[in-house]
């Protein structure tokens, strides 16, 4: 008998040691659609995530470049082929993708695609996408169906290993948001409550009127400062139950910001997909971060909040036509500080253009 080994097979040891190995959901999705095309030698490789009504929430793809994708625009949303696989997960495997009934086509500047194989990724007993691979030169063969079917098993269960990473960082990361909203609350807010109290009884003493005017200034910056911490308060004891619906967390989030305030809150927030759960909590801290400065200090008529998601891009943009500033005068506070932080250790980025009477634009880009 050979003791040579079956080089398949060594590649798809390979493939699944690099998949169960990711720490997190997306790394364990991008591993598996890498592994999946190199295992095969497809040229293109995609792994569809199904949402909640049934078409494609997420789509993590190798094989397009980003500029080809720009052009492309959309990404599928479970149609055609993609579709036939979502509503009967069993493996399809073509020679030509145009002659399956369900097919509709390419949209424009998107590569024709003839070779095509496509298996479910379940995770327990439900279906959590599907594995697409398109492009191999000779056509799929059975022995490709066998060890996709084999690597997408091995994912399966890695997602479900992240998955459960998750919740139990999710689950320490709410224990010390709720004990640091306890301690604001019962410490911090209260000294600044009874030292506000104080200051007032204070002026209540004094004939002058210009040092009672400067008291009562005192006491409604201490207003203002309490406010903004029971809005943190609020938000690290609500971060937790929004990742189920990101777009909602946003919009809420804005909306409250606004309320009361004589503004045109103006809100785009496209398809965001399953984030990362520390993504979104920077994401949403540095949008209220922006949004609240720009209501507070620019004055303006209108702000625009716009969300966008492009494969592992998430991009946060809050303009306003306020007061603006000067970038190269303005002293950097605390909040800014916190929001590049929060951008760049995703690995991305935060950017700032204001000019005084111009109002102040700000872009964050944040890797998931």
């Amino acid at each position: 008998m050979s003791t040579t080994p079956d080089l398949s097979l060594v590649g798809l040891v390979e493939a699944a040691a690099a998949v169960a190995g990711q720490p997190d959901l997306r790394a364990v999705l991008s591993t598996t659609v890498e592994m999946a095309r190199r295992t095969t030698g497809a040229r293109y490789a995609a792994l569809g995530v199904i949402g909640e009504h049934g078409g494609l929430s997420d789509f993590v793809y190798v094989g397009i470049d980003p500029e080809q994708a720009a052009r492309i625009g959309s990404l599928p949303a479970g149609k055609g082929v993609l579709g036939t696989l979502i509503r009967d997960p069993r493996p399809i495997r073509l020679d030509r993708v145009s002659d399956h009934p369900d097919s509709v086509g390419f949209p424009p500047h998107h590569p024709v695609m003839e070779t095509f194989l496509g298996v479910p990724v379940r995770v327990g007993n439900s279906v959590y996408g599907n594995l697409y691979l398109c492009d191999k030169e000779g056509g799929f063969t059975e022995e490709d169906e066998t060890q996709v079917l084999a690597l997408a098993a091995i994912a399966g269960a890695a997602i479900s290993n992240a998955k459960l990473n998750e919740r139990l960082r999710r689950l320490a990361l709410v224990e010390d948001r709720e004990r640091i909203a306890r301690d604001i609350h019962d410490g911090v807010i209260q000294d600044l409550f009874a030292l506000g109290l104080g200051l007032q009884a204070l002026a209540a003493t004094l004939d002058e009127p210009e040092a009672v005017a400067k008291l009562d200034q005192a006491v409604d910056r201490l207003d203002e400062v309490i406010a903004t911490l029971r809005n943190l308060i609020f938000d690290l004891r609500s971060l937790d139950s929004t990742r189920a619906e990101p777009r909602g967390a946003f919009r809420r989030m804005a909306e409250r910001l606004a309320a009361g305030r004589d503004v045109d809150l103006q809100l785009s927030i496209g398809e965001l997909g399953e984030l990362p759960p520390d993504v979104l909590d920077d994401a949403l801290l540095i949008a209220r971060e922006a949004l609240s400065n720009a209501l507070r200090h620019g004055r303006p008529d209108t702000v625009t909040l716009q969300v966008d998601r492009r494969d592992s891009i998430l991009t946060l943009r809050i303009e306003d036509d306020g007061a603006g500033f000067d970038p190269s005068t303005a002293p950097r506070g605390m909040g800014l500080a916190n929001m590049e932080e929060r951008a760049a250790r995703t690995g991305g980025e935060l950017r700032v253009e204001s000019s005084p009477g111009a109002g102040t634009r700000l872009l964050a880009l944040l890797r998931i």
